[in-house]
């Protein structure tokens, strides 16, 4: 395996920094250098079409040497180094987007001091780099590496988490859409990208202008399907696994169920065929692999593929033992540089490993999304044919594609509850890391075709594709990105992608003789892997994990809620889903193995308190809040003094609660805090007595109805609160008036909308709905993976705590004083009391709390204690 690593300033200390950096990084660095000395290419590449770019080199008069083995197999390494070089002379930055295959390279000029960096346009080989400016402008040092962890070696990178990075990858599972890495400082190349480090800075340009070239394809009326198009397509396909397939040695590609990986193992079969005299052990052999938990179909359909090759298809069952997955994973994270974000890549490296090593492997990938397979496509073509008013073939093509969409509304209706990834991290990590949305996908389904080709998701695939195959011994290419096959896939119209319903039209009509009825008729994916099965294998060992210090220490964690859901989905796993949990171990298991320092003393075994969650003093205010507020209602000056709890529970004893915080809280009264017979009240949050009532659930623990998954997508979310926005919550709201009442208070808001009239709804539903609040991702657990209705009897509640706090050990003075209780409903945009044992108008208790002074994030401060500082007697 071929490695870059190169530096730029370092000065004196620059050799012993490169040593580091050697002993740490995987492969050898390979590289040409030109005949004045003055350049030199480090090349990491998988290249094919020797000969062309040969043959160009020569006509324009440049003889690059070559070995006799290595026109269009595998080559000398150095000599694909030197061709590119002598390209490279010869073009400029051209010259890079004539290279056919994945590639990285980092080209060193001696006399202008600078460094040249370029990935291919699929992304397929990684580089980074990381700068470090010189004070008083005196340059810029700068270190480059195929690998992260080759930076950190280095002992000039620092190892601190990117957080904004993190925070994509926790939410999204976005590792790749753009320059940023999960390690802050280091920068990655982008696919087609030419970046240039010099003792400037960073100047970046492109190369490729692929994309550019295959969405102006994509713009123009589409190509009509004609009789020849298929044909025309089969025969590409052909022509791009003959490219394809090195120049002796094995080759084979693996059907998963899929159409595209049937269609590439049936055109390899066909190869195969035409050499079946040539060595048996070097000609092409397709094989196919199902894993554990892929659906009965796949097996029908590879079983007919088998047959309709003649015995030239190998099927076997990967066995994917899990316990020893979490055992290799971390071996796994070493080797792709980067967490995953699932079981998937280890799956993947199951079937890699049985290949025949020194060989090529044909891989699918990118055939969904250039063909229109993946489920996405059909649902931009449906929306596509409605917003045209094409309401027949609208009507044709959702009956043609029953089966796909009754899946997905089975999908969307399925009792599994998703917890907002957000309520699983940290508060402060959440609120300084706003959700960068990913720009909105193109409509069109052609260029939606083009951005899946380039996404993000496919590039990963693609990395990670590149990278087990070559730890497995063997080369990975992929034939659906061949130029001019996707030329000619993104030039057709619609209708050869999508027809009646049915996705991948034009591969279906191109593999037709080469697959049999049953292959041809395949809808759906391929082989899969039981994410959530497998996390209940594991329980023991990966609940380890999560309670551990060190996942507890991270500055994006909050550990209580993780280990919550986790443990609710080893309990019902037919409830959950399983990404953010596999997202969050996996980067747990990347940071232990590549960003922790090695030299690190261990993680305290009491783990660091977060900022937000230290505990406050009784007397102080919450942060960004004041304890005294001129009341708008009343023009008299209120105290609040916010008071901190311990978690509560169901069946915890409220009374009890309150009664030992206010005697805390008087013990320690300093002078003038509590002005003598000032009149005070007790105020406690509705949440506190929902939760000991047992009126509050974790949101896994509520299985949403169809009818409030659907109406709760017509709910307006407000920055304060989720409201009735959340199938869970309005499942709760269902529960209390029932289903007619909800769907009367909803045509009766949108009527008053209609009449500029606002808050119909909730006068129609009632209090208690309005009452009823959601997962909050901001807020303290057990809150933020939670639901709750409003506490039941809140008056008599009232009664029974101002009966326990009279009782309490108080001194005389401050008992005498206290008014009562008073249960309080308040966000940032509103409050409401909903119980108390006192006289005073509600109207004027809100208003108390205009400001919100308990705030609701993370503070813990349920409870407080509401002097009234401008009279004596507010009774």
């Amino acid at each position: 395996m071929s490695a870059i690593l190169g530096s730029l300033g370092l000065g004196a200390e620059g050799e012993e920094t490169l040593r580091r950096m050697r002993a740490a990084q995987t492969g050898e660095s390979v590289h040409a250098t030109s005949a004045d000395g003055r350049r030199t290419l480090l090349l990491d590449a998988e290249l094919r079409d020797r000969s062309e770019l040969r043959a160009a080199l020569g006509a324009a008069g440049i003889d690059v040497p070559v070995a006799p083995a290595a026109q269009d197999g595998p080559a000398d390494p150095a000599a694909d180094a030197a061709l590119v070089l002598a390209a490279y002379e010869a073009w400029g930055s051209e010259a890079l987007d004539r290279l056919d295959g994945g590639f990285a390279l980092a080209l060193h000029d001696a006399e202008a001091g600078t460094w040249t960096l370029a990935r291919d346009p699929f992304g397929l080989r990684p580089l980074h780099y990381w700068v470090e400016e010189h004070p008083a402008g005196e340059g810029a040092a700068a270190l480059l590496a195929s690998e992260v962890r080759t930076l950190l070696a280095s002992g000039r990178v620092e190892r601190s988490l990117d957080e904004a990075a993190v925070h994509r990858f926790l939410l999204d599972g976005v590792l790749d859409d753009g320059p940023r890495t999960l390690v802050a400082g280091v920068r990655r190349v982008q696919p087609g990208e030419l970046v240039t480090l010099s003792a400037d800075g960073v100047r970046t340009d492109r190369f490729s202008h692929l994309r550019e070239e295959l969405e102006a394809i994509a713009s123009r009326p589409g190509r009509p399907l004609g009789q020849g198009t298929a044909a025309e397509v089969r025969r590409l396909l052909a022509d791009a696994v003959h490219r394809a397939l090195p120049g002796d040695g094995p080759v084979s590609t693996t059907a998963t169920g899929d159409l595209a990986s049937a269609a590439l193992a049936g055109t390899l079969a066909s190869a195969s065929a035409a050499t079946s005299g040539s060595g048996e052990s070097d000609r092409p052999q397709p094989r196919a692999a199902l894993l554990p938990g892929t659906d009965p179909g796949a097996a029908e359909h590879l079983d007919a593929l088998a047959a309709a090759t003649a015995g030239r298809l190998e099927t076997r069952l990967v066995a994917l033992d899990p316990q020893r997955f979490l055992a290799e994973l971390q071996d796994l994270v070493l080797l792709l540089d980067e967490p995953v974000a699932g079981p998937e890549a280890y799956a993947r490296w199951a079937v890699l490993r049985g290949a025949a090593p020194g060989g090529v492997e044909l891989s699918a990938l990118g055939g969904d999304e250039a063909t229109g397979g993946l489920p996405e496509h059909l649902a931009v073509h449906l929306r596509a044919l409605r917003s045209g008013r094409r309401l027949g073939t609208l009507a044709r093509s959702a009956v043609g594609a029953r089966t796909a969409l009754r899946e997905a509304a089975s999908e969307t209706l399925a009792a599994r509850t998703p917890v907002p990834a957000a309520a699983l991290l940290d508060s402060g990590f959440v609120a300084a890391h706003e959700r960068v949305r990913p720009s909105a996908a193109a409509q069109d389904l052609s260029a939606r075709l083009v951005g899946d080709v380039f996404g993000d998701a496919l590039r990963t695939r693609l990395r990670i594709e590149d990278r087990l195959s070559r730890a497995a011994g063997i080369e990975s290419r992929a034939p659906f990105l061949d130029r001019r096959l996707l030329t000619l896939l993104l030039s057709l119209e619609d209708s050869a992608h999508m027809d009646g319903g049915r996705p991948q039209r034009i591969l279906r009509e191109a593999a037709a003789g080469l697959l049999p009825a049953a292959a041809l008729g395949r809808s759906g994916g391929g082989a899969t892997v039981p994410a959530g099965a497998w996390l209940v294998a594991l329980a023991p060992a990966v609940r380890e994990i999560f309670a551990s210090d060190a996942f507890d220490a991270r500055p994006f964690t909050d550990s209580r809620s993780v280990l919550a859901l986790f443990d609710d989905a080893v309990a019902h796993p037919e409830h959950h889903r399983t990404e953010v949990l596999w997202r969050l171990l996996c980067l747990e298991l990347w940071l232990r193995a590549v960003l922790d320092d090695p030299d690190a003393a261990p993680v305290a075994q009491t783990p660091v308190e977060q900022e937000d969650e230290r505990p406050k003093s009784d007397y102080d205010a919450n942060p960004g809040k004041q304890l005294d507020l001129v009341s708008e209602a009343d023009g008299i000056t209120w105290r609040r003094f916010p008071l901190q709890t311990a978690l509560v529970a169901r069946g915890d004893d409220v009374e009890a609660i309150a009664r030992e915080r206010v005697e805390t809280f008087a013990a320690g009264l300093q002078d003038g805090a509590l002005p003598a017979g000032a009149p005070w009240y007790f105020v406690i949050s509705e949440k506190i007595i929902a939760i000991t009532q047992g009126r509050s659930w974790f949101t896994w623990e509520i299985h949403p109805r169809p009818a409030a998954k659907i109406l709760s997508r017509f709910v307006t979310r407000t920055p304060a609160g989720i409201g009735l926005g959340d199938p869970t919550t309005m499942e709760l709201a269902l529960r209390e008036v029932g289903l007619p009442r909800v769907v009367l208070a909803s045509a009766a808001g949108a009527a008053g909308k209609l009449l500029g009239r606002r808050g119909v709804f909730y006068e129609v539903v009632g209090a208690n709905v309005r009452a009823i609040d959601g997962p909050t991702p901001y807020s303290a657990f057990p809150s933020n993976v939670s639901a709750k209705l409003p506490p039941k009897d809140p008056d008599q509640v009232s009664a029974r705590i101002s009966a326990a706090i009279r009782a309490s050990d108080l001194p005389a003075a401050v008992r005498d004083a206290f008014v009562g209780t008073v249960v309080m409903d308040a966000n940032d945009i509103g409050r409401n009391v909903l119980g108390t044992d006192v006289d005073t108008p509600r109207e004027r208790l809100e208003a108390t709390f205009a400001d919100n002074p308990l705030g609701q994030g993370r503070q813990r401060t349920p409870l407080a204690i509401l002097v009234d500082l401008g009279t004596t007697d507010p009774r």
